[in-house]
């Protein structure tokens, strides 16, 4: 009878192990449902990985974003769907069984990284002209090429709040101070130009405005204010400049009427209130009317005598535990990238406010490329330059193919913005 009950005892017992078995196994088949998405130049398609991560988190799935490991790379769930997106996209992926991610995860753990878990895809807007192309904006251009979804609004959307529905908003290529980027220069009799003029006066009245540049201060105001909610702004080129600039004027008189097609009186604004901009001060404002600047805030002044000729600008290195936010911004598979120019090309480093956090300079030049702020409850970040890809973009220029720069360094930048608010939020140290 002992031998039978033990017997029993080691029946019991196998049973007992096999579950075992069976759970650990189970357990590592589980977490050996992902996909890696590696960013380092292993990846076909840089750019579409991007809209690939989005899509997973657009249908409702979670990823992780990998901080500094392969140069930012991405899980995702290892779906039928998602082997599919990624193989209809051209984007590289490499199914992980649970040793390999066990291993990625212990390197992660043990050095400069960090698995920061995507939550919910943020709604995108692009703050541009409803007349726009969408060859005329890199950021527009990067999320059709990468099949990300956004919306358009303009001035009357910001006016009537509805900024308030989204997440992230990138701002086109806008003059904020109401000079239509001081086009008329060159551009006075162009059909484009005219239109463009028309389009401005006529939102402004309808909106009960006096002039363009009062519309474009209270707008300018008004994109701090979704900052200051918790939004993320991202803006390039010229918007960077001349919403500071819009922000600082907003106590001084510096809306004079563009009736006669002639630049705004900004001799005005030399008593600028710094203290409400947001990443610059101290600033001198050009007030020649022939040349086709806003500011010494631009290091670059390309449309101008001084103009500084192109070289490059490094990224930043941060740490993934203790910075993740610069982090994410900054993540590349090269660090040292090609200069492109924009009505506003560069920073002047001695025109940032202090706690501005640089992100990419051109190196012992006092110039920087790249910035990251925040404001109230949201953050901004700036880019100088018009299109990574066309560093010497011109009115009428063909538009850039994507196709041809699936690994561009610079359109990776941007498209790091897009995805940097679906991260989940935890309490840094910057």
């Amino acid at each position: 009878m002992k031998s039978v009950m033990l017997g029993r005892e080691g029946r019991n017992r196998g049973v007992v192990t096999l579950a075992l078995i069976v759970a650990v196994l189970g357990a590592a088949q589980l977490e050996a449902q992902q996909l890696l998405v590696p960013m380092d130049r292993e990846q076909e398609n840089h750019l579409k990985a991007y809209g690939l991560a989005f899509g997973v988190l657009t249908a409702g799935q979670t990823a992780e974003w990998l901080l500094n490991y392969r140069s930012g790379s991405f899980l995702v769930p290892d779906t039928p769907d998602n082997r599919r997106r990624a193989a209809f996209m051209g984007v590289t992926v490499e199914p992980l069984d649970g040793g390999a991610l066990a291993r990625v995860r212990r390197e992660i753990e043990n050095s400069n990284m960090e698995s920061v878990p995507l939550e919910k895809a943020p709604r995108i807007a692009i703050y541009t002209p409803p007349n726009s192309s969408p060859w005329d904006d890199a950021v527009t251009m990067a999320l059709e090429y990468a099949e990300i979804p956004y919306e358009k609004v303009w001035d009357g959307d910001v006016v009537s709040d509805a900024l308030e529905n989204y997440d992230w908003l990138h701002l086109h290529h806008e003059d904020f101070t109401g000079q239509y980027s001081k086009f008329y220069l060159t551009y006075a009799s162009s059909p484009w130009l005219q239109e463009e003029v028309t389009r401005n006066e006529t939102i402004a009245r309808e909106l009960g405005f006096e002039s363009v540049p009062a519309l474009k201060k209270d707008v300018a105001r008004r994109l701090r204010e979704y900052i200051e909610n918790g939004g993320f702004l991202f803006a390039m080129c010229t918007a960077t400049e001349t919403l500071e600039l819009a922000l600082a004027a907003a106590r001084t008189d510096i809306a004079a009427s563009f009736a006669d097609g002639s630049p705004a009186d900004m001799s005005a604004g030399q008593s600028m209130d710094w203290d409400l901009s947001m990443a610059f001060e101290g600033a001198v404002l050009v007030t020649d009317p022939t040349l086709s600047a806003f500011s010494d805030i631009d290091g670059h002044q390309v449309n101008t005598p001084w103009r500084v000729e192109l070289g490059s600008y490094s990224l930043f290195d941060f740490s993934a535990k203790f910075d993740p936010v610069p982090a994410m911004l900054t993540q590349n598979h090269q660090r040292v990238l090609p200069d492109f120019y924009g009505l506003t090309t560069t920073f002047r480093r001695d025109r940032l406010k202090g706690g501005v956090t640089v992100l990419a300079e051109e190196e012992g030049r006092g110039r920087v490329k790249y910035l990251h702020g925040t404001h109230g409850e949201g953050t901004y970040t700036y880019l100088g330059g018009h299109d990574p890809e066309d560093p010497r973009h011109l009115i009428g220029d063909a538009p850039t193919d994507l196709d041809l720069h699936r690994h561009s360094p610079g359109y990776r930048l941007i498209l790091n913005n897009v995805l940097f608010p679906a991260a989940k939020k935890k309490k840094l140290k910057t």
